[in-house]
């Protein structure tokens, strides 16, 4: 079912089910999380479950605003480094993950098994609504990566959930995603910062936030800790997508000619296209609008029945950083 977001009561049985041990899907300013209580393993699993996904990949727990969420850190956290706790005051809430290090015995299963569990504490008012009520009725923290089967194309409404799921999960509708693409996502747990997902928070606003150079992941003696939407094939739609220059996509519309079909594209540049069968949407010039737009067309194109997505390679600039990243990576699969 889905359930008004605006509604005390749909909040409330949100909160209900989640009690239970349920799962509840909800919108934050980033894609719809698949949520389940995040202190509650058997819970937890059952989020695995429902996506397909392997229960040694790590989880992002969401925790409230305020003091609620004051209390869900120090209950799923050790204390933080002083940089953790700049990049808390600066973007929290907001689209902004932090992996830290894990309070022994609590959210093992939504950790992965590891001694590290990524946090965040969402913007979007719907999602604070219920992360409020269920700290309230005693769940600290909602475990929710995003709403949608491993490795797939993330969902930015509620229709999108809807689609992957049917009427086994209950969503809460908070409407589009204001963001569109997951969180950016900074490890805190090795004594310095380290950027592991890129997102809307760039590189250099992380830098300035939190008064300290992002290592370098290479050079660091430590292993990076598994982390949320991190492996090098992920996001994908059904059909194959392809990452191509401006001139390399007009170059395959012109060989193809009037007989293509089955393709869709997502280009900035106008291409010029003899077949009424290529199915074109105009990628904005502006990263953000982008970023907003780029799980809902993937998934308008799976729904057109197209065999190929091409898109055109993105600016290599710090603004599209976290584009390019969920391309690259849907490109891989």
């Amino acid at each position: 079912m889905i359930l008004d977001g605006q509604s005390p009561e749909a909040i409330a049985e949100a909160v209900r089910v989640l009690r239970a041990g349920g799962l509840v899907a909800f919108p934050t300013e980033t894609v719809y999380g698949l949520g389940a209580d995040a202190s509650s393993d058997m819970a937890v699993a059952g989020i695995f479950k429902a996506k397909g996904r392997p229960a040694d990949h790590p989880l992002i727990v969401h925790v409230a605003a305020g003091m609620k969420g004051t209390e869900a850190l120090s209950r799923f956290a050790q204390p933080l480094p002083l940089f953790a706790q700049k990049l808390v005051q600066a973007f929290w809430p907001g689209p902004l993950t932090l992996i830290v290090t894990r309070q022994p015995g609590v959210g093992a299963a939504a950790a992965g098994g590891q001694d590290t569990i990524g946090l965040r504490c969402p913007s979007h008012p719907v999602a604070q609504a219920l992360l409020e009520a269920c700290a309230e009725q005693g769940v600290p923290g909602v475990a929710g990566p995003s709403a949608n089967r491993f490795g797939r194309v993330s969902p930015t409404t509620a229709q999108h959930v809807y689609d992957e799921f049917g009427e086994a999960v209950p969503v809460i509708d908070g409407g589009a995603c204001e963001v569109g693409i997951e969180s950016t996502i900074v490890d805190c747990s090795r004594g310095a910062p380290v950027l592991l997902r890129p997102g809307l928070i760039t590189r250099a606003q992380i830098e300035a936030a939190c008064g300290e150079k992002l290592s370098d992941r290479d050079v660091l003696e430590t292993p990076d800790p598994r982390a949320s939407g991190t492996l090098e094939a992920h996001y994908a739609p059904n059909a194959k997508l392809r990452l191509m220059d401006a001139k390399a996509l007009q170059t395959g519309l012109d060989v193809l000619g009037a007989n293509a079909a089955h393709i869709a594209v997502w280009s900035r540049s106008s291409l010029r296209c003899r077949s009424q069968r290529v199915l074109q949407r105009r990628m904005p010039d502006d990263a953000a609008a982008s970023a907003h737009q780029l799980f809902a067309v993937l998934r308008e194109f799976d729904a057109e029945g197209v065999k190929l997505i091409w898109v055109e390679t993105p600016p290599d600039t710090p603004e599209w950083e976290g584009v390019r990243d969920r391309l690259q990576r849907a490109s891989a699969a």
